[in-house]
């Protein structure tokens, strides 16, 4: 993480807890404090038309609560969410929401400036692998780097993606028509449970690349998405006659502590698919997908790796990077564009 401060939103229906997380988030000298309101319903509002790389959020609020708002900012908006409460059994429900951390909220009857300090430290090292969006920068910055390699024709489109993923998948899928030719295969780390839904507000929002959760022993079809259900992971067992991939859910062991991992199917496309392997890695926390995309380029495959300007999270892009596994780097608003052209 650099030395730029995140813009951050406070969340608190409190002004007096406003004003002590101000304070002591100032004071660590990561963040610049963007706003206040008092519910989740203004927080979205207020993230929709200001520069915010960052929100926390208290759980229990009048009109929007923070797992409702974490919802539409974490998972439609791609901004990292921070959910605290004084009820610890509310974890679970917030961590599936899409906040990055939970936190217990510190008790202000009997404050203390080290309890706070702990509590401050736990979000910097939340953040470790994000990188606040420069919001003072007009231009994007692209890195693009050609790799030489032989003529394609490419068969099929992996997509891997991990915090903030959803939103990104939205706008890539979106700017790809209707008629896609090739068939598309999506890993997403997710929680159990929620696989379902995210399926069916992706077919809201992207009718034109209709989405199914993927089965055994489907046949992958040109123009559809097959997602990989919670805690399996999404692999190709062979391909038909025709070049068509037929999917296999597998329950080996968690790699990296993740289940599905992009890693996983990215390694399959690979075997599958050699030089006719496109695949897209998104922005996520972590490592997974770079040792995927590596192997996609040493098969003669395409990878593109999102750059670091539109990242919510530059972690798993940035790895792919440094292994020399991005055959191009681009802003996310441009690479439906760059896959056209591909294809």
């Amino acid at each position: 993480m650099d030395d730029s401060k995140f813009c951050t939103l406070i969340v608190d229906d409190s002004a007096i807890s406003r004003g002590i997380f101000e304070k002591a988030l100032k004071a660590a000298g990561r963040f610049e404090i963007v706003g206040q309101v008092s519910n989740g319903r203004k927080a979205i509002d207020f993230c929709k038309s200001h520069d915010v790389d960052f929100v926390i959020t208290d759980y229990d609020m009048p009109e929007m609560n923070g797992v409702d708002a974490t919802k539409i900012i974490s998972k439609q908006l791609g901004i990292p969410v921070c959910i605290y409460s004084e009820d610890n059994s509310v974890k679970a429900e917030a961590l599936e929401a899409g906040a990055i951390i939970f936190e217990l909220k510190p008790s202000f009857s009997s404050y203390s400036a080290q309890s706070m300090q702990l509590f401050i430290q736990r979000l910097i090292a939340a953040l470790k692998d994000m990188v606040p969006y420069s919001h003072k920068t007009s231009e994007k910055e692209t890195v693009s780097k050609e790799k030489k390699s032989s003529s394609h024709d490419f068969q099929v489109l992996c997509i891997g993606a991990s915090t903030g993923g959803p939103t990104a998948v939205e706008e890539v899928l979106s700017g790809l028509g209707k008629q896609f030719p090739l068939p598309i295969l999506y890993v997403q780390h997710i929680d159990i449970g929620s696989d379902d839904k995210m399926v069916q507000w992706f077919n809201k929002c992207c009718p034109n690349t209709p989405m199914f959760l993927a089965k055994d022993g489907d046949v992958a079809e040109k123009g559809k998405v097959y997602m990989a259900p919670a805690n399996k992971h999404l692999v190709i067992d062979y391909l038909t006659d025709s070049g068509k991939p037929v999917l296999k859910l597998s329950d080996e062991p968690p790699e990296r502590f993740l289940k599905p991992a992009v890693n996983k199917l990215f390694r399959s496309a690979a075997n599958h698919y050699k030089s006719n392997c496109l695949a897209v890695l998104l922005t996520g926390m972590g490592r997974d997908g770079a040792e995927g995309c590596r192997e996609i380029i040493d098969n003669g495959g395409f990878t593109i790796v999102e750059d670091k300007s539109t990242c919510a999270v530059f972690g798993m892009p940035a790895a792919a990077i440094e292994l020399k596994a991005a055959s191009k780097v681009f802003p996310r608003d441009i690479i439906a564009g760059e896959i056209l052209k591909l294809v």
